[in-house]
């Protein structure tokens, strides 16, 4: 799979390759996590399992039922919890993803962007399958529901993904000149967003004072718009997809610029800082 052409490739040819290369190394970054790849997909799902009844009983136990939106309970916990796991996974997977001194990037045509991709569709593939297969459960086994504008949320649930991917791949690049930093910042980042992300409230029954400490958070205005489209009773008034999508982008392009610039001065030795 990886070896160096004698011959000119076509432009066609050469994205063939690069499409080819990419789908080898999503499979091969699914199948890290467990040597099955059927089993790596059921501990996903496991694991937003017992995240949606946590949850749930915290909600429960501290009567907060009263303040999710009217209808569906475990639809308004999932809609957040889905959001929220593919955001942290992405940007987990592309922050550990193969960097400019890693092995695998002796092999050419391999390159760190097709570790960022592969490690960034990995995740969109289990998360989103997981979704799905949870989703379709709790409808045929548990409760039928409906969902007001299922295209417009899946929408944001990739619009999570993509402000995780800008995120993970800023991050990345500064890697290999901090990468104690990047460790830390990157953990704690996952644990502030457990509450910052808002899949616990909504923003429409914030004050204004608590509405300032959430809506820097692109995660935030991700989930709130997820919940008007999947609620007809829910209209979000203090959350904006567009501001997501535009900080995603400039995060993605200012790291693309950064890791440009670090693959440029990659050094073997940083590898063994990892």
């Amino acid at each position: 799979m990886f070896q160096q052409r004698p011959y000119r490739q076509s432009s066609l040819s050469a994205g063939l390759t690069i499409f080819e290369l990419i789908y080898h190394s999503t499979v091969r970054s699914i199948r890290k996590t467990h040597g099955n790849a059927i089993m790596a997909i059921l501990m996903n799902m496991l694991q937003v399992a017992i995240f949606v009844l946590a949850f749930y009983i915290l909600f429960t136990v501290l009567g907060l039922r009263g303040a999710a939106i009217r209808g569906d309970f475990l639809l308004y916990i999932m809609s957040g919890i889905f959001l929220y796991m593919t955001h942290a996974k992405t940007l987990g997977a592309v922050v550990g993803s193969e960097g400019p001194a890693s092995p695998m990037m002796k092999h050419a045509p391999m390159n760190t962007i097709i570790a960022i991709a592969a490690a960034a569709l990995s995740t969109l593939y289990i998360q989103v399958l997981s979704l799905f297969v949870i989703l379709f459960i709790y409808d045929v086994a548990f409760t039928p529901f409906e969902v007001q504008d299922p295209a417009s949320a899946f929408a944001m649930v990739m619009l999570a993904w993509f402000t995780g991917l800008g995120l993970g791949v800023l991050l990345l690049a500064i890697k290999p000149w901090f990468p104690t930093f990047v460790s830390i910042f990157t953990t704690i980042y996952q644990r502030a967003n457990m509450i910052a992300s808002g899949k616990m409230f909504v923003a429409n029954t914030l004050p204004a004072y608590m509405l300032a400490m959430f809506d820097w958070n692109p995660l935030f205005h991700a989930i709130d718009q997820s919940r008007g489209y999947v609620f007809i009773n829910y209209a979000p008034r203090y959350s904006s997809w567009e501001y997501a999508f535009w900080v995603g982008l400039i995060l993605l392009m200012i790291g693309l610029m950064g890791e440009f610039y670090t693959r440029r001065h990659a050094s073997a030795s940083w590898e063994a800082r990892r």
